[in-house]
């Protein structure tokens, strides 16, 4: 009475290796899905964002990450500097620019 319980259960869950697999491959199945659909795609982000932080030079109209527009007059390691009217200049970090448009760029209305 007691003992065929306990065999019916045993036998119906997989057993050693096989069974380790099983459980563990929906685990790795998620994680490929994220790297795909999450990761990499940040990782591609944040390299395009540092090479065109890298590229801003004097002329330039920069975006910072706060919506303020103005021409880049000096540049140096990790700030620059933005003319944001006429004789106005604020110091900006430059990792807080969202966007860089290259010295006679064409405006995208015309």
């Amino acid at each position: 009475m007691f003992s065929s319980p306990a065999y019916a259960a045993a036998g119906s869950e997989p057993a050693g290796a096989a069974g380790f697999m099983i459980s563990v491959f929906p685990l790795l199945l998620v994680f490929v899905i994220f790297y795909f659909l999450l990761i990499r795609p940040q990782q591609r982000r944040m390299k395009q964002h540092q090479a065109m932080v890298q590229a801003v030079k004097k002329n330039d109209v920069a975006v910072t990450a706060g919506g303020v527009i103005g021409k880049v007059t000096k540049v140096d390691e990790h700030e620059i500097e933005m003319e944001i009217a006429q004789g106005v200049r604020v110091k900006v970090v430059k990792g807080t620019l969202s966007e860089v448009r290259p010295h006679g760029a064409k405006p995208a209305n015309d």
